[in-house]
């Protein structure tokens, strides 16, 4: 495997290649894209550059992948970050250019869907950022939550160790992004509560790896993106995390049991496991089956790693993925899980 590198870091007044490898979401719910375009660069003073299927909702594989490659092979090009996610960029990889992305390595932005780049580029040894999008986090309705936007800048813009801090309070309910009023409020929040830690007290340092949950298992279904040899994984942090599709605790725990029995999850001695999201537009939990759903994820995730991981570190309600605030995890990057301090470092 190649060793890691950090890509270099853009500067404010930079080109960030706007792109959507997932879904063309921009074409049809242009109010949270148009807003994550000013905030890049009114509040980040980056200057976006969009491509041909940016916002287009039925662009093919190859004309993704296309976008892809023209944005990491242009040089004045700095960064790179995702309108959003999807459920089909599996369809891309086989299409990418690795020796073009190799000789060309960028910040690379984004998760959900965004885990099959995200891994792709682990491979190559390229560190990416799980975390970050023009839509949810940049799009954010009322303001950036400032967690987020402290996450992303530091991401985006410097180098070194970076503690997380877990969220004081964090959304639950969405709102219609069609419907221009929804942009003219802050969203409501609840109290977070605070990081859950099992396991050993101990001090795991590590290459992070990992993304959706839903996603991983369509990577080790399609034997896409995934080492042979096991080794490779050996010391490293776990990073997972569910989607707004709301899959049920009995399927998280089925995911977590086929890559233990294939030997992956023993292989990492810490497990960041981001908070769930527990409402969406199509399942409009109550707050007793908000509770309920996290607290059978969480004991589904624990059953798992009693069974194929029982010396793994877990900390639950991470603040990453799909919630808001969302911190950006450095995805093959070092990460640093402190179990007696109570403390997670990462190094952006």
């Amino acid at each position: 495997m190649p060793t890691p590198t950090y890509p270099p870091k853009p500067r404010p007044g930079d080109r960030i290649a706007v792109i959507s490898p997932s879904g063309g979401l921009p074409e049809l719910l242009p109010l949270p894209y148009e807003l994550g375009l000013q905030r890049l660069e009114k509040e980040f003073g980056l200057v976006p550059v969009e491509y041909p299927a940016t916002r287009s909702m039925g662009a093919t594989a190859q004309e993704r992948a296309d976008d892809i490659h023209a944005a990491f092979g242009d040089p004045s090009v700095k960064a790179v970050i995702a309108s959003i996610g999807g459920d089909d960029q599996i369809t891309v990889l086989p299409l990418l250019d690795r020796e073009l992305i190799r000789a060309n390595p960028k910040p690379f932005f984004g998760y959900s869907d965004n885990t099959n780049l995200l891994a792709f580029l682990w491979n190559l040894g390229i560190v990416g950022y799980h975390g970050g999008s023009v839509m949810c986090e940049l799009g954010r309705p009322g303001v950036m939550d400032p967690l987020t936007a402290e996450s992303l800048r530091a991401a985006l813009f410097s180098s070194g160790p970076y503690e997380l801090r877990p969220a004081e309070r964090f959304r639950v309910v969405d709102r219609d992004w069609a419907d221009p009023a929804t942009f003219e409020r802050e969203p409501e929040t609840q109290p977070a509560g605070g990081w859950d830690w099992h396991g050993p007290e101990r001090v795991v340092e590590g290459r992070s790896w990992g993304g959706n949950l839903e996603i991983l298992s369509w990577l080790l279904m399609a034997n896409r993106e995934i080492q042979d040899d096991l080794s490779v994984y050996d010391g490293g942090v776990l990073v997972l995390e569910t989607s707004e599709e709301l899959p049920r605790a009995e399927e998280a725990f089925r995911i977590l049991r086929n890559m233990g029995e294939r030997g992956l999850l023993r292989r990492f001695p810490a497990l960041l496991m981001g908070r769930p999201k527990t409402w969406s537009l199509s399942q409009p939990n109550s707050p007793e089956e908000q509770a309920r759903y996290a607290q059978e994820q969480r004991a589904a995730v624990m059953r798992a790693l009693e069974a194929y991981a029982p010396g793994t570190m877990a900390v639950f309600d991470v603040d990453l993925g799909h919630t808001d605030p969302q911190l950006v995890i450095p995805y093959g990057g070092v990460v640093r899980v402190d179990g007696t301090a109570r403390r997670i470092t990462v190094t952006y």
